[in-house]
């Protein structure tokens, strides 16, 4: 018997349409069933079911762009739901507000922020928890892993190169920290620190 008076399909889920409560847009559309609908009202954040991967994903989990829930409603047919969000960052992954900025007659509504575009590093995150895991011989990754104080030793050392680049061509303090950033992440995998957790650290130091 179901905790909520709504009518799921014969998989056990139901659309979910993501509008933003400020501006009034709607953002995305997703599945719920409805254990990832309680997930939704207990942790205030929309957590939606993946019908690919079979699995319970939280929106933002890696990126830090979030969905703080609001409001929930359902249609008069009971068959969709509505939720009114206050959105953290960009709704889609190609970095866009909505993942509704294509046109019928194929323009771009909206541009794209770097902020959304944080799936970059959410990729990177991931191929380096792929090089944990597997431990590839021939991986730089891997070797970094395994000799903490190699690692330890190359931060330092792409964070002077960043130093030094400072009086060159631009081009090379993008690389040099870029290498920095690489590094860092090697560091956060090997402590099990989630990519989250740095994004709301930074987030709580906005003024």
């Amino acid at each position: 018997m179901s905790d909520f008076n709504l009518k799921w399909d014969d998989k056990g889920l139901i659309p979910a349409i993501v509008q933003e409560i400020n501006t009034k847009e709607v953002l995305m559309t997703a599945y719920m069933n409805e254990a990832s609908l309680k997930k939704t009202i207990e942790t205030g954040r929309t957590c939606f079911w993946s019908r690919s991967r079979q699995k319970f994903w939280f929106k933002g989990e890696s990126s830090g762009n979030i969905q703080k829930v609001k409001e929930i409603r359902y249609d008069c047919d009971a068959d969709s739901i509505l939720i009114l969000v206050e959105q953290i960052g960009a709704a889609c992954h190609e970095g866009y507000p909505t993942c509704y900025f294509r046109t019928i007659d194929g323009r771009i509504h909206g541009e794209k922020s770097f902020e959304g575009g944080l799936y970059v590093l959410d990729e990177l995150y991931k191929t380096i928890e792929k090089r944990k895991k597997e431990l590839p011989k021939e991986s730089y990754t891997a070797k970094l892993i395994s000799d903490k104080d190699l690692l330890l030793k190359k931060i330092e050392e792409e964070a002077n190169e960043v130093i030094d680049s400072y009086r060159e061509d631009k081009n090379r303090t993008v690389e040099e920290a870029s290498d920095l950033i690489y590094h860092l992440f090697v560091l956060l995998v090997e402590r099990d620190i989630k990519l989250e957790s740095l994004l709301e650290e930074l987030k709580k130091r906005r003024k």
